[in-house]
């Protein structure tokens, strides 16, 4: 290893260790020993220190054993004279210097409750989001396990100008990278060129503004080492386990942009231990033996016009990027963008007008592949801030094509349309709208451009499953209230043919593996009344996609003997998910959250928990950041049984499942739900009412408490007594 580099980066160790003990001396005599510390919502502490070191840090106090460890590990500095290699040295020092970098932003957190906005986006006032939470985490993690985010690029500094690091971030995202930023250089911040340059920052966008200062850079280290523990299961402490999984699944590098100090020589050689390399603009040593990271460590003097496709080959990431016929950028890192304001040159749908997508299927002789038409006025034909109303009709015929896959198409139309910068897409169905932005007009962006990609990116995604397809878009009010009718035929009879069906009257299951490659022993089976844990997929779904892709992850699962009907246990899926999870689990029940409930993963919609004082249990979305009667926000809940665990007392399902008829249903049933988020309640009210109807219990609604009302059991529970909520007369939940 160069000595140049190890000298450095055991030099910025010393002074970040020295930065972190003075900071923690001056934050104990202010707070003292047993203040508590840590990063916001989340059940995995300082993640760095609890991944690599098991340790948990939850007070002042306990920094002062990780400023002992820090100190041990410190490599002496370089000497004039001193015999090769310096790599494990300047290893040791990196890693120290995330433990160090840890601690300072723990107790900036403290100095500074408002110095970083703690959620996803940006705010007019600040840029700073700080830590990712673990609701970020498992919601940005699902990316991960689909593909849509092969990895991540680490930039510290700034580039030349503006339009550069526009540029830079532009390529990072069309090739689906998350982009994580921090630091300075030339009392510039690459975050800050890019809100100068009109580019949106944030989460949604995967332009990540963590913080100013160098030490921000640990909240990448952070956010690495999380994924490890929550999707692949690996235990806190287990470093080796979580450095090779970083190395083989998340394909992380990292741009030094400008003169590289002795503090990001630091960072860079702890990123080695992760298997991340740098590449540099400037003409810093360079490393290019491999050995930690699949190829070279570190290389340098790469101009930046050609900095991200070195990066990408350094870190041997294959980056697969379809050319669309569209004249804006184009890729998932743009589905978060979001459309505002003085911004809008279209808007359509959104309760302003009425608008509608619809797959449909028909005859091979009455479509023409690649035709696309705009039935009436086009944006060249409106003024900007026009609304339009809008029926995006995609026809679609083949000899493979099914009816059955109508709704498995009809459901990319929205993150395909997101995927163009500028466009914005919300909601599906009948419920749709988008948003086109002036900026996406203004290089030539029009309606029949939907159209252009849809019949792309179909093509290219489901072309086994049809021949050929056209796009009509609709902008006449009539006639888009027109398909609007037809195409709400064509959804309640597809709604009606999965409520209709019962796992009673169904041989063959359907599995999903797709999150196994962040959580090895998890294996979802979903049944016509148990969807997916993620929301994402119904048995009807499932069906379709084995029949679109026979070696993917939905595979049929024959029932085989049943075990026990009334909690839902099956000889033929005990089979199969002992197989699927790597003999890590032999069975599980589908219809209990008390005996050996299903696995759950990162990725579930909500999580339910059982409520003994109440006897019965509650639930509780992602999207729900509040305490909940189980003592647990959904983030420890997520960290406490994800991985791929069967917890009794614990089960990860759907919003959907909330209302199926088999929903624990060997528990109790829904009569059980005690308490759930306001937000959720409204969320799922209609077929909840329709559900408790369907009981004879039709103001069960009203009798389920949020938090309104308590969020301990203590608090609910006179309520649910005034109520006379039903679960308080049943048998014992946990008899």
């Amino acid at each position: 290893m160069s000595k140049i580099i190890a000298s450095a980066a055991i030099r910025g160790a010393y002074k970040i260790v020295d930065q972190a003990e003075k900071k923690w001396q001056e934050a104990m005599d202010k707070w003292g020993a047993k203040e508590p510390v840590g990063f916001p919502n989340t059940a995995y502490y300082l993640p760095v220190i609890y991944g690599i070191l098991g340790t948990k840090v939850e007070k002042l106090g306990d920094m002062e054993q990780i400023i002992k460890r820090c100190k041990a590990l410190l490599p002496p500095p370089v000497r004039e004279e001193h015999p090769l290699p310096y790599l494990a040295p300047a290893l040791d020092a990196g890693m120290v210097t995330f433990f160090a970098e840890e601690l300072l932003e723990a107790i900036r957190y403290l100095e500074q409750p408002d110095f970083y906005t703690k959620q996803e986006d940006p705010t007019d006032s600040n840029i700073w989001l700080g830590a990712a939470d673990d609701v970020i985490l498992r919601k940005r993690g699902v990316e991960f396990v689909d593909g849509t985010a092969p990895g991540f690029a680490a930039i510290v500094g700034a580039a030349p100008t503006n339009e550069i690091a526009a540029n830079i971030a532009q390529e990072l995202q069309q090739k689906n990278l998350y982009v994580f930023m921090a630091s300075e250089y030339n009392g510039k911040k690459f975050s800050e060129q890019l809100v100068e340059a009109k580019v949106q920052i944030g989460w949604p966008t995967r332009l990540v503004s963590f913080g100013p200062d160098i030490s921000a850079a640990v909240f990448a280290m952070g956010f690495a080492t999380r994924a490890a523990m929550s999707f692949g299961g690996i235990e806190p402490g287990d470093y080796r386990k979580i450095l090779i999984y970083n190395k083989d699944r998340i394909f992380a590098f990292v741009l030094p942009l400008g003169f590289v100090t002795d503090e990001w020589y630091a960072n860079a050689a702890g990123a080695v231990n992760w298997g991340f390399p740098t590449i540099a603009d400037t003409p810093i040593p360079e490393i290019l033996p491999t050995g930690i990271c699949t190829y070279e460590h570190v290389v340098s003097n790469i101009p930046h016009d050609k900095i991200v496709a070195k990066a990408v080959e350094v870190r041997g990431l294959k980056v697969s990027v379809a050319e669309v016929p569209v004249p804006v950028a184009y890729g998932p890192a743009f589905e978060g963008e979001r459309v505002r304001g003085e911004d809008i040159y279209l808007e359509a749908g959104g309760g302003r007008t009425p608008m509608v997508e619809w797959v449909t299927t028909k005859r091979m002789e009455e479509v023409e592949d690649g035709k696309i038409e705009v039935i009436g006025p086009e944006i060249s034909d409106i003024t900007a801030g026009s609304r339009l109303p809008l029926a995006i009709a995609v026809e679609v015929a083949g000899r493979e094509m099914q009816e059955d896959f109508e709704p498995i198409l009809e459901r990319q139309i929205h993150h395909l349309i997101n995927y163009a910068q500028g466009v914005m897409h919300i909601g599906q169905r009948d419920i749709a709208w988008i948003r086109i932005a002036k900026q996406a007009v203004e290089k030539g962006f029009k309606l029949n451009h939907i159209g252009a990609l849809l019949h792309a990116k179909l093509h290219q995604d489901f072309g086994r499953i049809f021949d050929k397809i056209q796009v009509r878009l609709y902008t006449e009010e009539d006639k888009v209230k027109e398909v609007v009718e037809q195409a709400r035929a064509v959804y309640g009879k597809r709604d009606a043919r999965i409520e209709g069906m019962t796992d009673e009257t169904t041989d063959t299951y359907y599995s999903c593996t797709l999150c196994q490659s962040f959580a090895p022993s998890h294996v979802c089976v979903i049944s016509p009344e148990r969807t997916g844990l993620c929301g994402s997929y119904n048995w009807m779904d499932c069906k379709a996609s084995y029949e679109i892709n026979p070696t993917g992850p939905n595979q049929p699962v024959p029932k085989g003997e049943t075990i026990d009907p009334k909690l839902g246990q099956w000889k033929g899926v005990n089979d199969f998910i002992y197989k699927a999870s790597r003999q890590k689990i032999d069975h599980y029940n589908f219809y209990s959250i008390v005996n050996d409930p299903m696995t759950t993963c990162g990725c579930c919609e909500c999580i339910a928990a059982v409520l003994p004082m109440c006897n019965g249990i509650m639930t509780v979305n992602r999207e729900y950041t509040g305490q909940t009667p189980c003592g647990m926000k959904f983030t420890t809940l997520a960290g406490t049984i994800g991985g791929g665990l069967s917890t009794p007392g614990f089960v990860g399902h759907g919003k959907y499942n909330t209302c199926q008829r088999k929903f624990i249903s060997g528990d109790g049933g829904i009569k059980r739900i005690v308490w759930m988020p306001k937000s959720l309640k409204e969320e799922i009210a209609e077929r909840l009412k329709a559900r408790a109807e369907e009981i004879g219990i039709p103001n069960l609604p009203d009798m389920i408490a949020d938090e309104t009302i308590g969020t301990t059991e203590e608090e609910i529970l006179p309520f649910l007594q005034e109520k006379g909520h039903p679960a308080l007369e049943m048998d014992p939940i946990l008899g």
